[in-house]
């Protein structure tokens, strides 16, 4: 699923972003790159969104591990560096009081050929009706800029996929859910953040796929060798 909107949906924030990190890198080390040869200080700033985003992907990971068992009432050892992601997740559990149903499930389409790994459908209190519970489907992000909108498509493509498999390893028809939505997580606390992830989206991650399948193509399953126009007979 990552794959697939990876190549096929346009990400302008993520230009941005990798700008942006390029700059603070060359700010935050300029005395340091001055003192480098020139292809040296090149090097070092092509990469220094990569290491930012490793990181990141890093702790992302960690917290996932982490959260998924706590989901399940286990007792965890936890990093210091990750004490905020924590406990903000845990807060989260109480406040919502999350009773999980299934927990990184992998989810396919064979009728559309696509498969991923959705991180949590649960039971939540309801947030407005005393005593009502509602099924989600949650997706649990720790990136600092926030919920981008191909979330959207990504959970659609869960939550309209045909089967998922189970902790025996058996394929069962998708469960059917209420809501959608994203759990963020960060240092300072952890929100539940609603999605629109219907048809409508679903179509349009469809679209993304044939667009991801058209930028996996070699060149030369498209374009030819140049040709020569064809001699006059004599």
């Amino acid at each position: 699923m990552t794959t697939i909107l990876g190549n096929g949906c346009p990400k302008p924030a993520l230009i941005e972003w990798s700008a942006r990190k390029t700059i603070e890198y060359a700010v935050d080390y300029w005395d340091e790159l001055a003192a480098l040869p020139v292809s040296e200080r090149i090097r070092r700033l092509s990469r220094a969104r990569f290491e930012h985003r490793d990181a990141a992907a890093r702790r992302g990971t960690e917290v996932h591990q982490l959260g998924e068992r706590l989901a399940t009432g286990e007792t965890v050892d936890v990093p210091d560096a990750l004490a905020g992601h924590v406990d903000a997740y845990v807060s989260f559990l109480d406040a919502w009081d999350v009773q999980p149903i299934e927990l990184e499930r992998v989810a396919v389409s064979y009728r559309h050929g696509y498969a991923g790994t959705f991180d949590l459908i649960a039971e939540l209190r309801h947030p407005t009706v005393p005593g009502r519970r509602v099924v989600w489907l949650l997706d649990i992000k720790t990136t600092e800029s926030g919920v981008y909108p191909e979330t959207a498509l990504q959970l659609a493509a869960y939550r309209h996929a045909d089967y998922y498999v189970d902790a025996e390893g058996i394929e069962r028809p998708m469960l059917p859910v209420e809501r959608v939505g994203v759990v963020h997580v960060r240092g300072d606390g952890a929100e539940l953040v609603p999605v629109v992830a219907g048809p409508l989206e679903h179509r349009i991650f469809l679209y993304v796929q044939q667009v991801a399948a058209f930028t996996g193509l070699d060149r030369d399953e498209l374009i030819g060798d140049p040709i020569t126009p064809p001699r006059e007979a004599a």
